[in-house]
């Protein structure tokens, strides 16, 4: 038994090879249609004035 028989299983009917693989083909297609996730959201206490690196502790005593 390969692989491909373990991932469909057809409980009515007997569909020709042809028909089979164009209903895998269109799984395939809508299963890799949704892309990668989205970045999660930043959080609002990071802001956009956030700059580290050499004297950030002296710029953030400066008023924004």
């Amino acid at each position: 038994m390969s692989t491909v028989d373990e991932l469909v299983l057809v409980v009515r009917g007997a569909p020709d090879d042809a028909s089979l693989a164009a209903l895998v083909a269109v799984l395939v297609r809508c299963a890799g249609a949704a892309g990668p996730p989205p970045p999660p959201p930043r959080s609002p206490w990071a802001g956009d004035t956030w700059h580290p690196g050499p004297g950030a502790w002296r710029r953030s005593a400066l008023p924004h």
